[in-house]
């Protein structure tokens, strides 16, 4: 993949996000994040659970204030203040697809009214006909059938009602998705039934999307450069396979440790990273952010990071 002559459709600069109004109250989700991400590409933003990773997409689709930095959507800044065409524009260009498919979707809505409720805001259709024309359309482009409009979303099973949110977003004509760990509410069964759905959208309709996630297998499967995040800050971003390959932030091999063997007798033998920030002396030596490879970007101080080249020249030699 070359990127240096690909088109950034989104990049983050500086990203700040607090929460808390007074001072000593205030708690910082996201802390001095940057990245972008390429057009028609799938960017994967992993972490635990707190991490600030749906933080970051709610601040990108503007659910979310933010405190600092800049984001910027195929070269206007999006976040702040902005203009009400810019807004309109933005409601269409980007959205989201919501982890829970049951909390995400009203209850005592139909379907109909569901996948159309963007069309109704924006008030992008003709008449009546061709609202329900766009709405089929949805439905069949998730492999739902036109019927299912007149349904209610309690009548659906857990990864229908993912498809529905789906539908949803796709009605709008986005060019920007930002999938906020979609199957994780999901049996395992389903999982990969709504994986390849979204790479067929993508390579059909040419969208770009924001994977957010925790699981690192799943991740591995549908990105093409992945960003880890711990405690609101990004300790490393590389293209998929080199990360998943050559990790070599020491949270990034945590959580790949962690994945679960499928053979019984590897998981056992498996020896369990664990990741400690208090014994890097950051306080005397802060981290600072470098490209230590082309497009391999991690975070680490200047002990961190005499380590991490040794390790890259290790295995340089090796292969």
């Amino acid at each position: 993949m070359n990127n240096t002559k690909r088109e950034a459709i989104l990049e983050v600069k500086n990203l700040r996000v607090e929460f808390g109004k007074k001072k000593r109250d205030r708690f910082v989700a996201v802390d001095d994040v940057s990245f972008h991400i390429y057009k028609g590409e799938t960017f994967g933003l992993v972490g635990e659970s707190g991490s600030g990773k749906t933080t970051i997409g709610r601040a990108i689709c503007r659910l979310v204030e933010t405190a600092g930095g800049e984001v910027l959507f195929k070269g206007k800044k999006i976040n702040g203040k902005i203009d009400k065409e810019l807004d309109k524009e933005l409601t269409r260009k980007i959205q989201m697809i919501f982890q829970d498919p049951m909390a995400s979707l009203n209850e005592r809505a139909k379907v109909d009214y569901i996948v159309s409720e963007g069309l109704y805001n924006t008030k992008n259709y003709k008449d009546e006909e061709d609202r329900k024309r766009k709405v089929e359309r949805a439905l069949l482009d998730v492999g739902l059938l036109p019927e299912f409009a007149s349904r209610f979303p309690h009548e659906f099973s857990g990864g229908q009602r993912q498809r529905i949110g789906v539908a949803r977003a796709l009605i709008m004509e986005p060019e920007f998705i930002i999938a906020d760990e979609p199957i994780s509410a999901l049996d395992v069964s389903i999982r990969a039934q709504v994986l390849n759905l979204l790479s067929k959208l993508q390579r059909e309709k040419g969208l770009t999307y924001l994977f957010i996630a925790h699981d690192l297998s799943v991740v591995r499967f549908i990105t093409d450069r992945v960003a880890v995040i711990h405690k609101g800050k990004i300790v490393e971003l590389a293209e998929t396979e080199k990360l998943y390959n050559n990790p070599l932030h020491p949270y990034t091999r945590a959580l790949l440790s962690a994945i679960p063997l499928p053979d019984p007798l590897l998981e056992k033998q498996k020896v369990l990273e664990v990741y400690d920030p208090s014994c890097h002396n950051y306080d005397n030596n802060p981290p600072k952010w470098i490209e230590i490879e082309p497009e391999h970007f991690v975070l680490g101080n200047d002990e961190e990071l005499e380590g991490y080249k040794k390790r890259l020249e290790k295995i340089r030699v090796e292969v």
